[in-house]
């Protein structure tokens, strides 16, 4: 395609924007609408994608040795967890150092523990990760059978709650999503369509002077994206401020581990890239529908 040729689908794609008007106006506040809501739940999902990843790295296996065992059957244990197939990591924590653990976890209260220093009633312990976060209940329930081992401990209730929230979480947001990307792409549709109708004798001349089917699609295809990207803008300056700043005045103010928002940079550019992008994609895709619907050519 000549360069000249672009210039002027460009021209006329801009031109149909203008000549719309009140319909232009209607197309780029659906987008502008959808796309906000499609921003915010973008945010929201992209956030609790990276809980669930931070939930998925803290899920680990604790297996409390016996007392009673040996030097030797503790070496065993390890080697027997170490050959189960989904487990990727197995780290042991002597008792000395569970207790330590447990003294820095409870702060001040745990000043009290210290008294066990000399007769530890803690137990040697294994922890365990397994390289699908979605194993651990079938390894924890395997484990339990094993020789020597007193107890084991992975918060089952928890990890499975909050793994299944997100789950569904993400299922629920891209169905949301896509429900409100398909009534941008059909109220895009009509207005290209409006204008594919009020040019239909202009249309049709341009065919019997040998116009292709290409040179007359093109000015609609850059008029829908044009429409699309346009509807991104507000969206765009709405869900990065928003975010911004709940990221100032959240961040430092939440006390769970596995929290964290996604750092304002670069998250932000990744979010705005990705409205333009689904603006335009919704834009051109509306174009689509109506061309291949509506202009008989």
């Amino acid at each position: 395609m000549k360069f000249r040729t672009v210039g002027r689908h460009i021209r006329e794609g801009s031109k149909n924007i203008i000549r719309n008007g009140w319909m232009t106006v209607a197309s780029v506040g659906a987008v502008t609408t959808t796309l906000l809501l499609v921003g915010i739940f973008i945010a929201v999902m992209f956030n609790l994608n990276e809980i669930a990843n931070n939930v998925e790295k803290d899920v680990e296996i604790k297996v409390l040795v016996e007392v009673t065992a040996e030097e030797e059957q503790v070496d065993s244990l390890k080697s027997k967890l170490n050959d189960i197939p989904e487990v990727s990591t197995v780290a042991f924590s002597s008792k000395e150092k569970e207790l330590n653990s447990l003294i820095d976890s409870m702060g001040d209260e745990g000043q009290a523990w210290e008294l066990f220093e000399q007769e530890n009633p803690l137990n040697d312990a294994f922890v365990v990760k397994t390289g699908d976060p979605l194993d651990t209940f079938d390894v924890a329930e395997e484990i339990k059978d094993f020789d020597h081992v007193k107890e084991v401990n992975y918060g089952k209730d928890v990890v499975e709650r909050l793994l299944n929230f997100t789950t569904y979480a993400r299922y629920i947001g891209l169905a949301l999503i896509g429900g409100l990307v398909f009534t941008a792409i059909f109220l895009i549709s009509n207005t290209i369509k409006l204008t594919i109708m009020a040019r239909s004798k202009e249309i049709g001349i341009m065919k019997l002077v040998g116009a292709t089917n290409g040179f007359i699609r093109w000015p609609f295809f850059i008029e829908g994206m044009l429409l699309g990207i346009l509807g991104s803008i507000i969206p765009i300056a709405g869900v990065v401020g928003g975010y911004y700043y709940l990221y100032n005045n959240l961040r430092d103010k939440i006390s769970i581990s596995f929290i964290e928002l996604l750092p304002f940079n670069p998250f932000a550019w990744q979010i705005a890239l990705l409205l333009i992008a689904i603006g335009a994609f919704i834009g051109v895709w509306g174009s689509v529908m109506s061309v291949r619907k509506f202009l008989k050519v």
